[in-house]
């Protein structure tokens, strides 16, 4: 039985916190995995800025509820889960994705929460597990899933390894040219071709 688990930013929806920068004009919140491999690093680093500055969980979540799927990405997903199960693995928050989960359908979604004070400045997080999206592949292999995973930052290159097959989606060009031996796409019909010749195998 097969099941295909897929990053969410960079691959369903837009880069989070890439829009919130741009609509704060907080440069240092444009860096992601793509940048920053050590995800604890990444998130003290946006924590204290966020703090610094004032900014609310409210303020992210205004700028989340003006956000779409990426173009093609709701067809994409609806075209996938027609034929085959779809596990979303992603570093996200709960409090940040359940909007855009419902432009998406609702797909299964395993992700983080956030810890949030009575005035509404994020004060920490809790994942899931450390490394969960690799710990979540080995999981499915071990109750008898071929699984096949995607992804476009350093933080979804563990669980791609892990997967019986997997390959990077509109990964930054660093990322492409340090593991050239993994698939890659650029469209969404190049990533489903891919994923055809895997739900065949």
């Amino acid at each position: 039985m097969h099941v295909v688990c897929l990053d969410l930013e960079g691959v369903l929806i837009p880069e989070i916190w890439i829009n919130f920068a741009e609509k704060t004009g907080i440069g240092e919140l444009r860096l992601t995995t793509r940048e920053i491999p050590d995800y604890d690093q990444l998130m003290q680093g946006r924590l204290n800025i966020l703090q610094q500055k004032g900014l609310t969980l409210a303020d992210i979540q205004q700028v989340i509820g003006t956000l779409s799927p990426l173009e093609g990405a709701d067809e994409f997903l609806e075209e996938l889960r027609s034929k085959t199960q779809v596990i979303i693995l992603s570093d996200t928050f709960t409090e940040f994705a359940n909007p855009l989960m419902e432009k998406l359908g609702r797909p299964t979604i395993f992700c983080n929460d956030l810890t949030v004070n009575n005035e509404g400045i994020i004060t920490g997080y809790k994942l899931r597990q450390y490394d969960g999206k690799r710990k979540a592949v080995t999981a499915l292999k071990s109750i008898g899933f071929t699984v096949f995973a995607a992804g476009d930052s350093y933080n979804d290159l563990t669980m791609i390894k892990e997967a019986d097959q997997g390959a990077l989606f509109r990964a930054p060009e660093r990322i492409k040219r340090e593991e050239p031996e993994l698939s890659q796409a650029e469209t969404y019909a190049e990533f489903m071709t891919i994923i055809d010749d895997f739900l065949k195998s």
